[in-house]
Parts: structure tokens; C-alpha cells; sequence
């Protein structure tokens, strides 16, 4: 498997973790100064995934997909290999979210699977580990605030 992952405990409730996680994703979702600026979201397995990131050059990059599953309150996946009305297009990875009770707090994962080595080497070379984990203490400093 083609797999890049990052982890934190966050010392936050469960519930609390799965709100900021999926309501507040224009506060966590990029690392600063990037910004996140969710769309239309149907949350469910088949669901339109939209969101746009601008970067603090004028960067726009769009990151459209399908929710491949939604379990609410533990993990929401996505994938870019499908957009709009199960239009195909050229597939990078499935990102996984997911969020389990650990101790006194919560077990945060954030999982990027690719379908070949050369794009999961690709978004290791993007600063897979520095972007999604600076995004995670952003969602953790949210949740612990």
C-alpha cells in the first residue's frame, strides 16, 4: 500500500474533536498562511466533496471529490478520483480522517493512500508530513483551546 499517515493525541473529548474536525475545517483544514475555504459537502458515502485552498501568493487550488464513506463521529474519507455527478478524474490519493476516544482525549489520524508509488513519493515531496501534521496541530490547538 501506497500510505502516508500522521497521527496526535488531542486532549479533547471525542464529540467535541468530530465537530471542530468537520465544521470548522476553514480554521485547521491547511497550515497557515494557506486557508481553506470549504463548498458544497454532501456528507455521505457518494456525497460531492468540494473545497478550494488559496495560498497567501494568490495560489487557488481546487480539491474536488466524492466521499467514498462517512461514519459520523469517527471517520470521513474522500477521494479525488470522482468529482461533480461521478464525473472520473486524474485519481492522487484517498484521505482518510478518522478519530477514536484514547485515555482522557482523542486519537487523531489523517491518511493519504495513493494508487502508485511515484504519486505517494510525489505528495511525500510536497511536504506531505509538514502540511497535513501543521494541520493537525492546528486542529488539536482548536480543540484544546
Amino acid at each position: 500500500m501506497h500510505e502516508l499517515s500522521i497521527t496526535r493525541h488531542i486532549a479533547a473529548p471525542p464529540a467535541l474533536v468530530w465537530d471542530v474536525l468537520v465544521n470548522r475545517q476553514a480554521e485547521w483544514f491547511c497550515p497557515h498562511p494557506w486557508r481553506a475555504v470549504p463548498g458544497h459537502q454532501d456528507r455521505r458515502a457518494g456525497g460531492v466533496c468540494e473545497m478550494v485552498m488559496h495560498g497567501p501568493n494568490g495560489e487557488v487550488m481546487p480539491n474536488n471529490g466524492v466521499y467514498l464513506a462517512w461514519d459520523e463521529g469517527r471517520r470521513f474519507a474522500v477521494t479525488d478520483a470522482v468529482t461533480g455527478d461521478l464525473q472520473p478524474a486524474g485519481p492522487f490519493m484517498i484521505g482518510i480522517w478518522e478519530i477514536a476516544a484514547e485515555g482522557n482525549g482523542t486519537r487523531y489520524t489523517a491518511t493519504a493512500r495513493h494508487w502508485t508509488e511515484d504519486a505517494c513519493a510525489q505528495h511525500a515531496a510536497m511536504g506531505f508530513t509538514a502540511g497535513w501534521g501543521a494541520a493537525a496541530d492546528q486542529l488539536a490547538a482548536l480543540c484544546e483551546g
